[in-house]
């Protein structure tokens, strides 16, 4: 069966089954809890990243500033952060409308880059100290309770990221943060990008596992909802400073979620790992 084939196939199967989810949905929330026995074919943990298992903004900042610094520049890093995320989406969009060709996302950084540097007075970096900056998404810093929570993760589940970030993007923070992958997943592998269907459906693929078998562990409550509707199961994991003191979070969870924790530490506790 070829990939496209898998997709299609796995997309009926998942519409034919929304109506059987979405009573489970109802009936776990509307308890206040979901019962780690639900939990019990759960056999992967898939990863949103970005703001989930990393705090990109605090870093980001950090090395524009040293890089500010050195040019004899003064630059509001977390302002310089939030300019340069808030093209993500939209240049994402590009890609997913076929404004341009399947572009990985260190490209699109990188795009975004050459666009904001002037406002903030760093027009005139090299091409080399470019370079530099752009891989600064390469050296994110992870939450506190992120390794810890993974490592014990590590010991019951397959873990993967699955992101919209690019493998080598994703490979080098590993290494960088300890990040204790089993594999790497995510949008590079079908060219497209979250909330697209094809990313979350190609978990049952390419881990040869089935619906119910793989859950998604995001922050952001618009990704747990997309992969919900592709079968998999779910878990919320707030991360209210992603943005800084006061920036918008989401905090709650919705009817798109099947499990919440605090931090990774504690999904560990409610998973039995």
């Amino acid at each position: 069966m070829t990939r496209r084939t898998f997709l299609r196939t796995s997309a009926l199967a998942v519409a034919a089954g929304d109506a059987l989810r979405a009573a489970s949905s109802a009936e776990s929330q509307g308890s206040g809890a979901t019962t780690p026995t639900s939990f019990a074919s759960v056999k992967a943990l898939v990863f949103d990243v970005f703001g989930t298992v990393v705090d990109w903004r605090t870093s980001v900042a950090r090395e524009v500033e040293a890089m500010a610094k050195s040019k004899g520049v003064k630059v509001e890093g977390p302002a310089f952060a939030d300019a340069w995320r808030a093209q993500y989406a939209p240049m994402m969009d590009q890609v997913r409308t076929g404004k341009l060709p399947w572009t990985k996302l260190d490209r699109l950084h990188r795009i975004i880059l050459d666009r904001i540097v002037g406002d903030f007075g760093l027009s005139g970096l090299s091409e080399g100290d470019r370079r530099t900056l752009n891989r600064a998404w390469h050296r994110l810093q992870p939450w506190p309770d992120s390794v810890p929570g993974l490592t014990r993760l590590k010991k019951k589940f397959i873990l993967a990221p699955l992101s919209n970030g690019n493998i080598s993007l994703m490979t080098d923070l590993a290494k960088h943060s300890g990040l204790p992958w089993d594999c790497i997943l995510g949008s590079e592998l079908v060219h497209h990008y979250k909330p697209d269907p094809e990313v979350y459906l190609s978990t049952f693929e390419l881990l040869d596992l089935e619906r119910g078998e793989v859950m998604m562990v995001a922050a952001h409550l618009n990704d747990l909802k997309a992969a919900k509707a592709q079968g998999l199961r779910t878990a919320f994991v707030a991360r209210p400073l992603e943005r800084g003191k006061g920036g918008p979070a989401d905090l709650t969870p919705d009817a798109s979620v099947d499990l919440s924790a605090k931090d990774f530490v504690q999904l560990a506790t409610a998973l039995k790992a």
